[in-house]
Protein backbone atom coordinates (compact mmCIF):
# COMPACT_ATOMS: atom_id res chain seq x y z
CA UNK A 1 0.00 0.00 0.00
CA UNK A 2 0.42 3.37 0.11
CA UNK A 3 -0.42 7.17 0.55
CA UNK A 4 -1.95 9.22 -1.42
CA UNK A 5 -2.31 12.99 -1.26
CA UNK A 6 -5.26 12.53 0.98
CA UNK A 7 -3.73 10.42 3.26
CA UNK A 8 -5.58 7.63 2.24
CA UNK A 9 -4.35 3.66 1.57
CA UNK A 10 -3.66 2.11 -1.57
CA UNK A 11 -3.15 -1.08 -2.35
CA UNK A 12 0.68 -2.15 -3.30
CA UNK A 13 3.25 -3.75 -1.56
CA UNK A 14 4.72 -2.15 1.58
CA UNK A 15 6.37 -3.44 4.57
CA UNK A 16 5.17 -1.44 7.22
CA UNK A 17 2.78 -2.86 9.69
CA UNK A 18 -0.66 -1.88 9.37
CA UNK A 19 -1.31 -0.82 12.84
CA UNK A 20 1.83 1.70 11.95
CA UNK A 21 -0.20 2.54 8.79
CA UNK A 22 -3.63 3.24 10.55
CA UNK A 23 -1.79 5.33 13.33
CA UNK A 24 -0.23 7.63 10.74
CA UNK A 25 -3.70 8.30 8.87
CA UNK A 26 -4.92 8.73 11.89
CA UNK A 27 -2.74 11.85 12.72
CA UNK A 28 -2.74 12.92 9.56
CA UNK A 29 -6.76 12.67 10.11
CA UNK A 30 -6.42 14.64 13.32
CA UNK A 31 -4.42 17.72 11.85
CA UNK A 32 -7.33 17.88 9.25
CA UNK A 33 -10.16 17.94 11.81
CA UNK A 34 -8.71 20.71 13.46
CA UNK A 35 -8.61 22.46 11.08
CA UNK A 36 -11.97 22.38 10.83
CA UNK A 37 -11.82 20.15 7.48
CA UNK A 38 -14.40 17.21 8.44
CA UNK A 39 -15.19 15.56 5.47
CA UNK A 40 -11.44 15.55 4.21
CA UNK A 41 -10.52 14.12 7.51
CA UNK A 42 -13.21 11.49 6.44
CA UNK A 43 -11.76 10.63 3.17
CA UNK A 44 -8.39 9.90 5.00
CA UNK A 45 -9.89 6.76 7.02
CA UNK A 46 -12.41 5.85 4.27
CA UNK A 47 -10.18 2.38 3.86
CA UNK A 48 -11.11 2.02 7.63
CA UNK A 49 -14.72 3.75 7.61
CA UNK A 50 -17.24 5.32 5.75
CA UNK A 51 -20.15 6.91 7.36
CA UNK A 52 -21.91 8.13 10.44
CA UNK A 53 -23.25 4.84 12.27
CA UNK A 54 -20.92 2.15 11.02
CA UNK A 55 -18.49 0.75 13.16
CA UNK A 56 -14.75 1.00 11.91
CA UNK A 57 -12.66 -1.65 10.62
CA UNK A 58 -10.70 -3.25 13.08
CA UNK A 59 -9.50 -6.59 12.27
CA UNK A 60 -5.47 -7.04 11.92
CA UNK A 61 -4.99 -3.83 14.10
CA UNK A 62 -2.79 -3.94 17.48
CA UNK A 63 -4.30 -2.18 20.89
CA UNK A 64 -2.95 1.49 19.94
CA UNK A 65 -4.06 1.84 16.18
CA UNK A 66 -7.54 0.26 17.61
CA UNK A 67 -7.90 2.80 20.20
CA UNK A 68 -6.50 5.61 18.26
CA UNK A 69 -9.07 5.18 15.41
CA UNK A 70 -11.79 4.61 17.72
CA UNK A 71 -10.84 7.63 18.98
CA UNK A 72 -11.00 9.44 15.39
CA UNK A 73 -13.97 7.89 14.02
CA UNK A 74 -15.86 8.77 17.29
CA UNK A 75 -14.67 12.71 17.26
CA UNK A 76 -15.52 12.70 13.56
CA UNK A 77 -18.86 11.07 14.13
CA UNK A 78 -19.28 14.04 16.53
CA UNK A 79 -18.00 16.74 14.14
CA UNK A 80 -19.66 15.70 11.18
CA UNK A 81 -23.39 15.00 13.38
CA UNK A 82 -23.15 18.57 14.09
CA UNK A 83 -22.41 20.23 11.21
CA UNK A 84 -25.02 17.67 9.13
CA UNK A 85 -27.55 17.68 12.06
CA UNK A 86 -27.24 13.84 11.56
CA UNK A 87 -29.89 11.94 14.92
CA UNK A 88 -28.09 10.29 17.00
CA UNK A 89 -25.07 11.11 16.05
CA UNK A 90 -23.69 11.98 19.44
CA UNK A 91 -24.90 9.00 21.09
CA UNK A 92 -22.57 7.01 18.32
CA UNK A 93 -19.83 9.19 19.13
CA UNK A 94 -19.83 8.90 22.65
CA UNK A 95 -20.07 5.33 22.92
CA UNK A 96 -16.86 4.79 20.38
CA UNK A 97 -15.02 7.55 22.34
CA UNK A 98 -15.44 5.64 25.64
CA UNK A 99 -14.34 2.56 23.72
CA UNK A 100 -11.30 4.23 22.88
CA UNK A 101 -10.75 5.01 26.01
CA UNK A 102 -10.85 1.80 27.69
CA UNK A 103 -7.71 0.48 25.78
CA UNK A 104 -5.82 3.46 26.24
CA UNK A 105 -6.88 3.34 30.20
CA UNK A 106 -5.44 -0.39 30.02
CA UNK A 107 -2.61 0.97 28.20
CA UNK A 108 -1.88 3.54 30.64
CA UNK A 109 -1.37 6.27 28.14
CA UNK A 110 -2.44 9.36 30.33
CA UNK A 111 -2.78 12.06 27.58
CA UNK A 112 -4.76 9.79 25.43
CA UNK A 113 -7.09 8.96 27.84
CA UNK A 114 -7.49 12.92 28.62
CA UNK A 115 -8.29 13.36 25.18
CA UNK A 116 -11.26 10.87 25.13
CA UNK A 117 -12.86 12.68 28.02
CA UNK A 118 -12.08 15.93 26.43
CA UNK A 119 -14.04 14.75 23.25
CA UNK A 120 -16.34 12.94 25.25
CA UNK A 121 -17.26 16.31 26.90
CA UNK A 122 -17.77 18.42 24.35
CA UNK A 123 -20.27 15.52 22.75
CA UNK A 124 -22.34 16.24 26.06
CA UNK A 125 -22.02 20.18 25.11
CA UNK A 126 -23.59 19.54 22.10
CA UNK A 127 -26.26 17.26 23.36
CA UNK A 128 -26.68 20.55 26.26
CA UNK A 129 -26.14 18.01 28.69
CA UNK A 130 -23.62 20.90 30.65
CA UNK A 131 -22.90 19.08 33.92
CA UNK A 132 -21.86 15.89 32.19
CA UNK A 133 -19.74 18.15 30.03
CA UNK A 134 -18.29 19.53 32.93
CA UNK A 135 -17.57 16.52 34.60
CA UNK A 136 -15.19 14.93 31.63
CA UNK A 137 -13.48 17.87 31.47
CA UNK A 138 -12.66 17.98 35.24
CA UNK A 139 -11.76 14.57 34.50
CA UNK A 140 -9.38 14.89 31.81
CA UNK A 141 -7.91 18.10 34.06
CA UNK A 142 -7.31 15.63 36.97
CA UNK A 143 -5.68 12.85 35.25
CA UNK A 144 -2.76 14.84 33.67
CA UNK A 145 -2.15 16.42 36.64
CA UNK A 146 0.74 18.29 36.41
CA UNK A 147 1.54 17.16 32.67
CA UNK A 148 1.92 19.95 30.21
CA UNK A 149 -0.27 19.09 27.84
CA UNK A 150 -1.90 20.09 24.61
CA UNK A 151 -5.16 18.37 25.77
CA UNK A 152 -4.66 20.35 29.33
CA UNK A 153 -5.30 23.35 27.53
CA UNK A 154 -8.32 22.32 25.45
CA UNK A 155 -10.03 21.21 28.74
CA UNK A 156 -9.83 24.49 29.84
CA UNK A 157 -10.96 25.91 26.60
CA UNK A 158 -13.74 23.51 26.60
CA UNK A 159 -14.90 24.04 30.12
CA UNK A 160 -14.69 28.02 29.91
CA UNK A 161 -16.99 27.39 27.03
CA UNK A 162 -19.33 25.34 29.10
CA UNK A 163 -18.98 27.89 32.19
CA UNK A 164 -20.39 30.79 29.85
CA UNK A 165 -23.05 28.83 28.11
CA UNK A 166 -24.31 28.23 31.94
CA UNK A 167 -24.15 32.06 32.51
CA UNK A 168 -21.84 31.20 34.52
CA UNK A 169 -19.47 34.57 33.22
CA UNK A 170 -16.99 35.44 36.09
CA UNK A 171 -15.89 31.28 36.24
CA UNK A 172 -15.69 31.49 32.54
CA UNK A 173 -13.59 34.82 32.72
CA UNK A 174 -11.68 33.63 35.31
CA UNK A 175 -10.39 30.13 33.64
CA UNK A 176 -9.69 31.90 30.35
CA UNK A 177 -7.51 34.46 32.48
CA UNK A 178 -5.31 32.47 34.14
CA UNK A 179 -5.01 30.24 31.28
CA UNK A 180 -4.05 33.06 28.77
CA UNK A 181 -0.04 32.33 29.59
CA UNK A 182 -0.34 28.76 28.45
CA UNK A 183 -2.15 29.81 25.34
CA UNK A 184 0.57 32.63 24.67
CA UNK A 185 2.89 29.86 24.75
CA UNK A 186 1.05 27.06 22.12
CA UNK A 187 2.14 27.05 18.64
CA UNK A 188 -1.15 25.73 17.88
CA UNK A 189 -2.75 28.32 15.80
CA UNK A 190 -5.94 26.51 15.72
CA UNK A 191 -6.24 26.31 19.00
CA UNK A 192 -5.18 29.58 20.08
CA UNK A 193 -7.48 31.02 17.78
CA UNK A 194 -10.61 29.52 19.52
CA UNK A 195 -8.89 30.41 22.90
CA UNK A 196 -9.43 34.03 21.53
CA UNK A 197 -12.93 33.31 20.22
CA UNK A 198 -14.15 32.04 23.31
CA UNK A 199 -12.54 34.88 25.25
CA UNK A 200 -13.50 37.35 23.74
CA UNK A 201 -17.14 36.16 23.75
CA UNK A 202 -16.71 35.84 27.43
CA UNK A 203 -15.83 39.32 27.37
CA UNK A 204 -18.70 40.41 25.31
CA UNK A 205 -21.20 38.78 27.54
CA UNK A 206 -19.91 40.34 30.70
CA UNK A 207 -19.59 43.58 28.89
CA UNK A 208 -22.87 43.24 27.63
CA UNK A 209 -24.52 41.55 30.99
CA UNK A 210 -22.65 44.58 33.30
CA UNK A 211 -22.60 47.38 30.63
CA UNK A 212 -18.74 47.27 31.08
CA UNK A 213 -17.49 49.65 27.82
CA UNK A 214 -13.73 48.41 28.57
CA UNK A 215 -14.56 44.45 28.49
CA UNK A 216 -16.36 45.10 25.19
CA UNK A 217 -13.07 46.82 23.69
CA UNK A 218 -10.93 43.71 25.07
CA UNK A 219 -13.77 41.36 23.37
CA UNK A 220 -13.46 43.16 19.81
CA UNK A 221 -9.01 42.41 20.70
CA UNK A 222 -9.91 39.04 20.91
CA UNK A 223 -11.81 38.81 17.90
CA UNK A 224 -9.31 40.21 16.31
CA UNK A 225 -6.61 38.00 17.52
CA UNK A 226 -8.84 34.73 16.84
CA UNK A 227 -8.87 35.78 13.14
CA UNK A 228 -5.66 36.50 13.14
CA UNK A 229 -5.06 32.97 14.23
CA UNK A 230 -7.60 31.17 12.78
CA UNK A 231 -6.25 32.41 9.17
CA UNK A 232 -2.73 31.46 9.90
CA UNK A 233 -4.57 27.89 10.42
CA UNK A 234 -7.01 28.17 8.00
CA UNK A 235 -10.36 27.47 10.27
CA UNK A 236 -13.00 29.04 8.23
CA UNK A 237 -15.65 27.03 10.89
CA UNK A 238 -14.15 29.39 13.85
CA UNK A 239 -13.84 32.44 11.91
CA UNK A 240 -17.36 32.28 10.88
CA UNK A 241 -18.24 32.06 14.33
CA UNK A 242 -16.09 35.11 15.37
CA UNK A 243 -18.27 36.82 12.34
CA UNK A 244 -21.54 35.72 14.31
CA UNK A 245 -20.24 36.97 17.72
CA UNK A 246 -19.84 40.08 16.34
CA UNK A 247 -22.83 40.18 14.78
CA UNK A 248 -24.84 39.29 17.77
CA UNK A 249 -22.53 41.83 19.63
CA UNK A 250 -23.61 45.14 16.94
CA UNK A 251 -26.66 44.02 17.09
CA UNK A 252 -27.21 44.31 21.40
CA UNK A 253 -25.21 47.83 20.62
CA UNK A 254 -27.81 48.50 18.26
CA UNK A 255 -25.77 49.21 15.57
CA UNK A 256 -27.80 46.66 13.24
CA UNK A 257 -26.16 47.66 10.18
CA UNK A 258 -22.50 46.35 11.11
CA UNK A 259 -24.32 43.39 12.77
CA UNK A 260 -26.28 42.24 9.20
CA UNK A 261 -23.09 42.95 7.95
CA UNK A 262 -21.16 40.41 10.18
CA UNK A 263 -24.22 38.38 9.83
CA UNK A 264 -23.86 38.12 6.36
CA UNK A 265 -20.25 37.09 6.10
CA UNK A 266 -21.06 34.08 8.64
CA UNK A 267 -24.09 32.55 6.92
CA UNK A 268 -22.15 32.81 3.47
CA UNK A 269 -19.07 30.72 4.88
CA UNK A 270 -21.57 28.64 6.72
CA UNK A 271 -23.29 28.08 3.02
CA UNK A 272 -19.99 27.38 1.65
CA UNK A 273 -19.06 24.59 4.43
CA UNK A 274 -22.54 22.85 3.99
CA UNK A 275 -22.67 23.07 7.79
CA UNK A 276 -26.36 22.82 8.84
CA UNK A 277 -25.92 23.71 12.58
CA UNK A 278 -23.97 26.56 11.95
CA UNK A 279 -26.74 27.83 9.42
CA UNK A 280 -29.19 27.20 12.09
CA UNK A 281 -27.31 28.96 14.69
CA UNK A 282 -26.65 32.07 12.67
CA UNK A 283 -30.24 32.18 11.44
CA UNK A 284 -31.09 32.38 15.15
CA UNK A 285 -28.42 35.41 16.06
CA UNK A 286 -30.38 36.78 12.54
CA UNK A 287 -33.49 36.48 14.23
CA UNK A 288 -33.07 37.91 16.91
CA UNK A 289 -31.35 41.00 15.21
CA UNK A 290 -34.63 41.12 13.60
CA UNK A 291 -36.73 41.03 17.24
CA UNK A 292 -34.78 43.96 18.10
CA UNK A 293 -35.61 46.08 15.06
CA UNK A 294 -39.17 45.03 15.43
CA UNK A 295 -38.82 43.45 12.11
CA UNK A 296 -41.57 40.65 13.14
CA UNK A 297 -42.38 39.01 10.37
CA UNK A 298 -38.88 38.89 8.98
CA UNK A 299 -38.00 37.71 12.39
CA UNK A 300 -40.42 34.52 12.52
CA UNK A 301 -39.42 33.32 8.90
CA UNK A 302 -35.76 33.29 10.15
CA UNK A 303 -36.24 32.03 12.75
CA UNK A 304 -38.57 29.13 11.50
CA UNK A 305 -35.80 28.13 9.13
CA UNK A 306 -33.36 28.09 12.39
CA UNK A 307 -35.93 25.80 14.33
CA UNK A 308 -36.21 23.46 11.32
CA UNK A 309 -32.23 23.05 11.13
CA UNK A 310 -31.95 21.49 14.92
CA UNK A 311 -34.52 19.79 14.47
CA UNK A 312 -32.63 17.62 12.53
CA UNK A 313 -30.17 16.51 14.97
CA UNK A 314 -29.40 16.17 18.54
CA UNK A 315 -28.64 20.05 19.89
CA UNK A 316 -31.54 20.40 22.03
CA UNK A 317 -30.10 23.39 23.94
CA UNK A 318 -29.54 25.18 20.12
CA UNK A 319 -33.66 24.13 19.56
CA UNK A 320 -34.44 25.67 22.99
CA UNK A 321 -32.51 28.54 22.54
CA UNK A 322 -34.56 28.98 18.53
CA UNK A 323 -37.75 27.76 19.80
CA UNK A 324 -38.36 30.57 22.08
CA UNK A 325 -36.70 32.70 19.81
CA UNK A 326 -39.08 31.79 17.32
CA UNK A 327 -42.11 32.01 20.26
CA UNK A 328 -41.27 35.35 20.97
CA UNK A 329 -41.57 36.58 17.01
CA UNK A 330 -45.00 35.08 17.01
CA UNK A 331 -46.48 36.17 20.25
CA UNK A 332 -45.57 39.92 18.68
CA UNK A 333 -47.28 38.77 15.81
CA UNK A 334 -50.67 37.82 17.85
CA UNK A 335 -50.32 33.98 17.42
CA UNK A 336 -50.52 33.37 20.78
CA UNK A 337 -51.94 29.56 21.44
CA UNK A 338 -48.94 28.43 18.48
CA UNK A 339 -46.61 30.78 20.56
CA UNK A 340 -47.35 28.66 24.03
CA UNK A 341 -47.18 25.91 22.65
CA UNK A 342 -43.63 26.45 21.01
CA UNK A 343 -42.44 27.72 24.42
CA UNK A 344 -44.20 24.89 26.43
CA UNK A 345 -41.61 22.57 23.92
CA UNK A 346 -38.75 24.57 24.93
CA UNK A 347 -38.75 24.57 28.45
CA UNK A 348 -39.49 20.68 27.89
CA UNK A 349 -36.47 20.11 25.37
CA UNK A 350 -33.87 22.30 27.57
CA UNK A 351 -34.84 20.47 30.77
CA UNK A 352 -34.68 17.22 29.40
CA UNK A 353 -30.94 17.86 28.65
CA UNK A 354 -30.55 19.74 31.89
CA UNK A 355 -30.10 23.09 30.69
CA UNK A 356 -31.85 24.50 33.32
CA UNK A 357 -31.11 28.61 32.22
CA UNK A 358 -33.05 27.74 29.36
CA UNK A 359 -36.18 25.89 30.71
CA UNK A 360 -36.29 29.31 32.89
CA UNK A 361 -35.94 31.65 30.21
CA UNK A 362 -38.75 29.98 28.14
CA UNK A 363 -40.99 30.29 30.89
CA UNK A 364 -40.26 33.60 31.75
CA UNK A 365 -40.92 34.52 28.51
CA UNK A 366 -44.52 32.83 28.64
CA UNK A 367 -44.77 35.72 31.48
CA UNK A 368 -43.74 38.25 29.89
CA UNK A 369 -45.50 37.61 26.21
CA UNK A 370 -48.49 35.59 27.12
CA UNK A 371 -49.49 36.77 30.49
CA UNK A 372 -53.11 37.99 29.18
CA UNK A 373 -54.26 34.19 27.72
CA UNK A 374 -53.43 32.58 31.25
CA UNK A 375 -54.87 32.00 34.16
CA UNK A 376 -53.62 33.38 38.07
CA UNK A 377 -52.56 29.79 38.72
CA UNK A 378 -50.71 29.42 35.34
CA UNK A 379 -49.01 32.23 35.79
CA UNK A 380 -47.40 31.47 39.12
CA UNK A 381 -46.44 27.89 38.18
CA UNK A 382 -44.51 29.22 35.37
CA UNK A 383 -43.02 32.01 37.80
CA UNK A 384 -41.75 29.75 40.03
CA UNK A 385 -39.80 27.25 37.31
CA UNK A 386 -38.66 30.83 36.22
CA UNK A 387 -36.94 31.62 39.44
CA UNK A 388 -35.66 28.41 40.91
CA UNK A 389 -32.56 28.31 38.49
CA UNK A 390 -32.47 32.57 37.41
CA UNK A 391 -32.82 34.00 40.59
CA UNK A 392 -29.02 34.27 40.99
CA UNK A 393 -28.38 35.04 37.28
CA UNK A 394 -24.95 36.97 36.20
CA UNK A 395 -27.12 38.69 33.68
CA UNK A 396 -28.55 41.94 35.77
CA UNK A 397 -30.70 42.34 32.69
CA UNK A 398 -32.55 39.04 33.44
CA UNK A 399 -32.97 39.61 37.45
CA UNK A 400 -34.39 42.74 36.14
CA UNK A 401 -36.99 40.48 33.79
CA UNK A 402 -37.63 38.26 36.76
CA UNK A 403 -38.88 40.75 39.25
CA UNK A 404 -41.33 42.28 36.34
CA UNK A 405 -42.66 38.92 35.68
CA UNK A 406 -43.18 38.88 40.06
CA UNK A 407 -44.98 42.64 39.16
CA UNK A 408 -46.84 40.82 36.98
CA UNK A 409 -48.03 37.90 38.77
CA UNK A 410 -49.07 39.97 41.99
CA UNK A 411 -51.51 42.01 39.57
CA UNK A 412 -53.11 38.09 39.50
CA UNK A 413 -53.16 38.01 43.61
CA UNK A 414 -50.17 34.90 43.53
CA UNK A 415 -49.45 33.43 47.04
CA UNK A 416 -47.13 34.68 49.11
CA UNK A 417 -45.50 31.14 49.13
CA UNK A 418 -45.27 31.14 45.16
CA UNK A 419 -42.96 34.05 45.09
CA UNK A 420 -40.71 32.88 47.75
CA UNK A 421 -40.14 29.11 47.44
CA UNK A 422 -36.38 29.90 46.04
CA UNK A 423 -35.81 32.89 48.13
CA UNK A 424 -35.77 36.05 45.62
CA UNK A 425 -38.45 37.11 47.55
CA UNK A 426 -39.29 36.26 51.48
CA UNK A 427 -42.66 35.18 52.20
CA UNK A 428 -45.41 37.02 52.70
CA UNK A 429 -48.94 37.18 54.03
CA UNK A 430 -50.39 39.59 52.27
CA UNK A 431 -50.36 41.06 49.32
CA UNK A 432 -49.63 44.19 50.30
CA UNK A 433 -46.22 43.01 52.20
CA UNK A 434 -45.22 41.02 48.98
CA UNK A 435 -45.65 44.26 46.86
CA UNK A 436 -43.14 45.55 49.58
CA UNK A 437 -40.83 43.18 48.82
CA UNK A 438 -40.98 43.52 45.09
CA UNK A 439 -39.99 46.88 45.44
CA UNK A 440 -37.43 45.96 47.63
CA UNK A 441 -35.91 43.47 45.04
CA UNK A 442 -36.47 46.17 42.06
CA UNK A 443 -35.41 48.98 43.73
CA UNK A 444 -31.83 46.57 44.82
CA UNK A 445 -31.05 45.92 41.18
CA UNK A 446 -31.75 49.39 40.23
CA UNK A 447 -29.41 50.84 42.74
CA UNK A 448 -26.34 48.53 41.84
CA UNK A 449 -26.94 49.39 37.77
CA UNK A 450 -26.72 53.08 39.00
CA UNK A 451 -23.40 52.07 40.64
CA UNK A 452 -21.95 50.16 38.26
CA UNK A 453 -22.93 53.07 35.64
CA UNK A 454 -21.27 56.04 37.95
CA UNK A 455 -24.73 57.34 38.25
CA UNK A 456 -25.31 57.26 34.54
CA UNK A 457 -29.44 56.22 33.97
CA UNK A 458 -28.57 55.90 30.37
CA UNK A 459 -25.60 53.36 31.36
CA UNK A 460 -27.93 51.53 33.99
CA UNK A 461 -30.71 51.04 32.34
CA UNK A 462 -29.01 49.33 29.17
CA UNK A 463 -27.84 46.98 31.87
CA UNK A 464 -31.38 46.52 33.25
CA UNK A 465 -32.42 45.79 29.74
CA UNK A 466 -34.89 48.96 29.96
CA UNK A 467 -35.32 52.25 28.30
CA UNK A 468 -34.12 55.43 29.94
CA UNK A 469 -37.66 57.37 29.56
CA UNK A 470 -38.71 53.40 31.55
CA UNK A 471 -35.45 53.82 33.92
CA UNK A 472 -36.54 57.40 34.71
CA UNK A 473 -40.71 56.64 34.89
CA UNK A 474 -39.49 53.94 37.64
CA UNK A 475 -37.11 56.46 39.57
CA UNK A 476 -39.54 59.07 39.79
CA UNK A 477 -42.60 57.22 40.56
CA UNK A 478 -42.10 54.07 42.55
CA UNK A 479 -38.45 54.18 43.50
CA UNK A 480 -37.90 57.93 44.70
CA UNK A 481 -35.69 57.02 47.05
CA UNK A 482 -32.95 56.20 44.74
CA UNK A 483 -33.49 59.77 42.79
CA UNK A 484 -29.73 61.33 44.92
CA UNK A 485 -27.87 58.29 42.97
CA UNK A 486 -28.55 59.91 39.61
CA UNK A 487 -25.04 61.58 39.59
CA UNK A 488 -23.15 63.15 36.61
CA UNK A 489 -20.90 60.39 35.20
CA UNK A 490 -17.61 61.00 35.67
CA UNK A 491 -15.35 61.33 32.65
CA UNK A 492 -14.10 58.27 31.30
CA UNK A 493 -11.82 57.32 28.10
CA UNK A 494 -12.95 56.79 24.63
CA UNK A 495 -14.13 53.47 23.74
CA UNK A 496 -13.97 51.86 21.24
CA UNK A 497 -17.72 51.08 20.61
CA UNK A 498 -19.85 53.79 20.92
CA UNK A 499 -23.23 53.35 22.63
CA UNK A 500 -26.67 54.14 20.88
Amino acid sequence: MKINQLGTLQREETTAPIGAQVLGLCTRAKGLEEAGKFEDARAVLSEFWQRIGDRPKLDGLDRPARAELLLRVGTLSGWLGSAQQIPGAQETAKDLISESSAIFEDLELVEKVAEGHVDLGICYWREGALDEARISFDVALNRLGDLESEQRLRALLNKALVEQVSSRLKEALRILSEAEVLFAASSNHALKGKFHNEFGTVLKNVGLAERREDYIDQSLMQYTAASVELEEAGHQRVLALVENNLGFLFAHLERFEEAHRHLDRALSMANLLNDKGFRAQFEDTRARTFLAQQRLDQAEKTARSAVKGFREGDEQSNLAAALTTHATALAKLGRQQESLAMLNEAAGVAGQVGDLEAKGIACMTIIEELASILSPAELQSYYKSAESVLTHSEHAAIRFRLGECARTLLAGEPSAATLGSAGLIPEATTASSLEEQVLRYEGELIRRALEAAEGSITRAARTLGVTHQGLAFILNGRQKNLLPSRKPAKPRRRSIIRYH
